[in-house]
C-alpha cells in the first residue's frame, strides 16, 4: 500500500506525541502516588515498589515506543496499541467507581492514541 511520505510523517508525529503525553502522565502518577505515601501515615515499602516499578516500566515503554515512532520505525506499534487497549479496560473500573474525571479523559487519551496507532501505515512495508 502506497503512502504519501509526509502525510506518513505526520501521522508518526501524531502518535509519538500522544505517546509522550501518555509516559507524561504515567510518571505524574507515579510521582503523586509518591507524594500521597510519603505524607500519609503510614506507609508499606513493598507494595509502593511494585507500583512505582510497573508504574517507570510503563511509562519508559511508552516514551521508548513514542520514540520509535518519532524515528520513523514500527517497532512500538505493538506495545501502543495493547498498552492502549490496556487502558481503555481500566476505563471500566473508573465507571464502575463513577470517577468520571478520571475516566473521561482517560478514554480521550487512549481512544485516541489507538486509533492514531493503527492508522498510521508503515510505508516499508
Amino acid at each position: 500500500m502506497s503512502q504519501d511520505p509526509a502525510k506518513a510523517a505526520k501521522a508518526r508525529a501524531l502518535v509519538a506525541s500522544l505517546l509522550f503525553v501518555e509516559a507524561g502522565v504515567v510518571f505524574a502518577l507515579a510521582g503523586w502516588l509518591l507524594v500521597l505515601t510519603v505524607t500519609a501515615d503510614s506507609f508499606e515499602p513493598l507494595p509502593l515498589l511494585g507500583v512505582l516499578l510497573f508504574a517507570f516500566l510503563g511509562g519508559g515503554g511508552l516514551l521508548l515506543c513514542g520514540l520509535f515512532y518519532k524515528s520513523g520505525k514500527y517497532y512500538g506499534r505493538a506495545p501502543a496499541v495493547l498498552a492502549n487497549l490496556i487502558a481503555l479496560g481500566v476505563v471500566s473500573y473508573q465507571i464502575e467507581a463513577h470517577l468520571w474525571f478520571v475516566a473521561i479523559p482517560l478514554t480521550a487519551l487512549a481512544g485516541t492514541t489507538l486509533i492514531a496507532a493503527l492508522r498510521a501505515i508503515p510505508t516499508d512495508l
